[in-house]
């Protein structure tokens, strides 16, 4: 797929990357995002799985742009081998634009943002799941439009560039519709906070689904206009 569309996000991850604090979190979110294992990759590339796991820890220094092309380049071509499904679902991300009536803010971080200190922002407590991970990005998403208005795959979009994210669905009643509509798309996101309700009034079957999905959810009461400009005012 020698395509604008594989050109354009060859760009973004070798310029991502590249530009990145911690080049090394960046490359491990990206390959990731395409489901790649350490040792696939390392295979395609003709390396060691350690000079891989060395990038990516930090512990070797920086690869430079030349190496990055070809990482980027390989992580494309491995995808191809398996349908494009993760280029396909990039490509809609490339050339759509989100409704602002579904989506109220989208954003992408460089580098790995704690979950505790992401949760921290929006005075959020944790309903289940474990704390001790890391979002790449997240999505403020009106509950009831998206669930309304969003096809299947359309749903998938909320995604943006990494499922490695926090979905805020805002206005919720009990959480139950958003996290349903996770359960039968795809792509799962690494944590799903649901704004305006309690962990009280939280309907008892999300810590199932959750668990089933290794999903962890919180919850705020914050209103989503200071969600919104909190989380932007974070320099991460």
């Amino acid at each position: 797929m020698k395509s604008g569309v594989r050109h354009q996000l060859a760009e973004k991850m070798a310029g991502e990357i590249t530009l990145s604090d911690s080049p090394g979190q960046a490359l491990k979110k990206w390959r990731q995002s395409f489901s790649i294992p350490q040792g696939l990759l390392a295979e395609r590339l003709e390396v060691s799985p350690s000079v891989i796991s060395d990038y990516e820890s930090g512990r070797r220094k920086s690869p430079g742009t030349a190496i990055v092309g070809k990482i980027v380049d390989t992580i494309l071509s491995i995808d191809e081998d398996n349908g494009s499904r993760f280029i396909n679902k990039f490509a809609k991300i490339l050339y759509s634009e989100f409704d602002e009536d579904v989506i109220y803010d989208i954003h992408e971080y460089a580098s790995p943002v704690a979950l505790s200190d992401f949760a921290g922002v929006i005075e959020a407590t944790t309903l289940c799941g474990p704390m001790d991970q890391t979002v790449y990005g997240y999505t403020v998403i009106n509950s009831l439009n998206a669930i309304l208005q969003l096809s299947s795959s359309e749903f998938n979009r909320i995604y943006g560039w990494s499922t490695e994210r926090a979905l805020i669905f805002t206005e919720v009643s009990t959480g139950k519709s958003p996290m349903v509509a996770i359960r039968v798309t795809p792509f799962k996101p690494r944590c799903v906070v649901l704004q305006g309700i309690s962990p009280g009034e939280v309907h008892p079957i999300i810590p199932g689904l959750a668990e089933r999905d290794r999903i962890t959810v919180l919850c705020t009461q914050m209103d989503v206009e200071t969600i919104i400009s909190s989380l932007r005012g974070k320099a991460w």
